[in-house]
This record gives C-alpha cells, sequence and structure tokens, in this order.
C-alpha cells in the first residue's frame, strides 16, 4: 500500500479544521477537491475515515486514529520544504505574503513594482485575509500582523506603526449636530479590537448605523454620508471624499509586526522580501 501524501495531506487538514470549507480556505483549494482527495485515501487505506451527512463530514474512530498517527508526519514535512526553502543561494522563486487585507491592498500592493524592479526573478503570491495563515504550517513565508504572536518556532519583529482617527464626508459633518453623529462600527468579531473599543466609547449611547467586519466598507459607508468610522490614518487621509472629525478624546493606534519562521530567516530570497515588506511598514 503506497499513501499518497497529498491525499493524506487533505485528511489531516480537514481533521485539523473541522469542515470542508475551513480546510479547503486553508489548503487554497475549493471544497470539492479536499472531499475527493479524502475518497481517495479511503480508497487506498480501505477504511472509512469520516462519516458524510449532508454537507457534515465527521471523522470515525478511524480517521481520529490516523489523524493522529499522520499529525507528526504533517509537522516533518513542513520542516523539509522549509529547509528546501532555506538552502536556496539565490533570489529566485516564489514568496507567499500573508497580510490584513487592508495592509495587504493599501501598503504592500501598490508597492510591489518596487520589488519587482529590484528583484524580477522573485515571485510574491499575496494573501489579503482576516484570518492568520499558519507560518508553521506554510500556509505563507512571511507575515504581517496586528499582534505579536506566541506559535513555537515564530520571529517577530516590530517595524511599524499606524493610527486611527474619526472620519467622516464633509457634508455630513457640517450637517449634522455632535449629538446626532451616526458610527459606522466592526461587528462583534473585532469587539477586542482597540480601535473598535475606541469608537464605541466616542459613540457612547449614539446609534451605530452600521456594522461591518470589512473596512473598505465602512470607508464607502461614510464617503457616501451613513456616519463616521473608525479608519487608518493611510486610509482615511488619502481619501477625498473623506475629512477627520475631531473626536478630541486622545487617539489610538496598532503595532505592525513581521514575522517569519526562524527556518526561513537567513534565506537570501525570504530576507530580500522582509526588508522590501520593512520599507512598506515604515511611518503611516
Amino acid at each position: 500500500m503506497q499513501i499518497d501524501w497529498t491525499d493524506l495531506h487533505h485528511f489531516v487538514t480537514l481533521a485539523r479544521e473541522g469542515t470542508l470549507s475551513a480546510a479547503a480556505r486553508a489548503l487554497g483549494v475549493d471544497h470539492v477537491t479536499v472531499a475527493r482527495r479524502v475518497a481517495a485515501l479511503e480508497r487506498t487505506t480501505k477504511i472509512k475515515l469520516v462519516d458524510r451527512r449532508a454537507r457534515t463530514y465527521t471523522l470515525t474512530e478511524d480517521g481520529r486514529r490516523l489523524a493522529a498517527a499522520a499529525s507528526p508526519m504533517e509537522h516533518a514535512a513542513f520542516a523539509i520544504e522549509r529547509a528546501v526553502v532555506a538552502s536556496r543561494p539565490g533570489l529566485t522563486g516564489e514568496v507567499s505574503i500573508s497580510a490584513p487585507p487592508t495592509l495587504a491592498n493599501r501598503i504592500i500592493a501598490p508597492r510591489l513594482v518596487e520589488l519587482r524592479r529590484q528583484h524580477p526573478a522573485i515571485a510574491i503570491k499575496l494573501i489579503g485575509e482576516k484570518r492568520i495563515a499558519s507560518l508553521n504550517r506554510r500556509e505563507a513565508d512571511i507575515a504581517l500582523r496586528l499582534s505579536r504572536p506566541d506559535e513555537p518556532g515564530l520571529i517577530a519583529r516590530k517595524v511599524g506603526r499606524f493610527g486611527f482617527s474619526l472620519y467622516g464626508a464633509p457634508h455630513y459633518l457640517k450637517e449634522t449636530p455632535q449629538h446626532a453623529l451616526g458610527f459606522i462600527a466592526y461587528d462583534a468579531s473585532m469587539d477586542s479590537a482597540p480601535q473598535q473599543q475606541w469608537l464605541k466609547a466616542i459613540a457612547g449611547r449614539r446609534e451605530i448605523v452600521l456594522q461591518t467586519g470589512d473596512l473598505e466598507s465602512q470607508a464607502a459607508a461614510a464617503r457616501a454620508g451613513l456616519g463616521v468610522a473608525a479608519l487608518p490614518h493611510f486610509v482615511g487621509d488619502n481619501d477625498p471624499g473623506l475629512i477627520r472629525y475631531d473626536e478630541r478624546q486622545g487617539g489610538v493606534g496598532r503595532d505592525i509586526w513581521l514575522v517569519v519562521h526562524r527556518d526561513l530567516r537567513h534565506s537570501p530570497l525570504i530576507r530580500a522580501v522582509m526588508d522590501f515588506l520593512v520599507r512598506c511598514a515604515g511611518p503611516n
């Protein structure tokens, strides 16, 4: 019996993530691919690994045992991949960067042409999503994060900081009395974020007119005159449809952390991209 490592990898990811859709996101594939790989592993092993109920997959007892046995193999495979990347001497190859969507879209993407001019043989895969990519599982090679990680094996360096202010459309702020201002906030998933707590403290009993997890949607709603939103300065100050609202209640900011696995920190390829990200994350 020869087990296909890719099939096993998809199954272990399903076991860890819990659902087909979550496993698909982690692997960068569609859920049909995950289901197909798990079925192939069952055919190879002749063991029923999951119970299929509608769109829900539940691990069987045999499935749980196989997932537990295969987990160390997965860690070893990722360590081998990191060793291969670290051993490459030149500045040629693909490097994947994970960052929150707004940092990816507003800070990194507009400056990638600089990296391209300096290192034309480096190809970048930019992953802009709220989910924190696992560097230990090689979901990304380098990450920009807004909090210092505590996962084992990772090295973090603070490389920047950006502030927030309240922003609104000029006509809205001119025409709306202070006591009648509406506030545009994140949804409940971001209640622990400093900027969310700051905005709600300023809002007090005034109405939260919109909750959304997407910063670009907040900016668009504020631009249209729905209310005021807490936006990073690098977003609000560069939007001609918005101006700062003088809240006079101090400010709030977030640190930017550059994160890499310790196995990759000396790779020339990775170092070149890290240096580029340090420049991107400078004062904002």
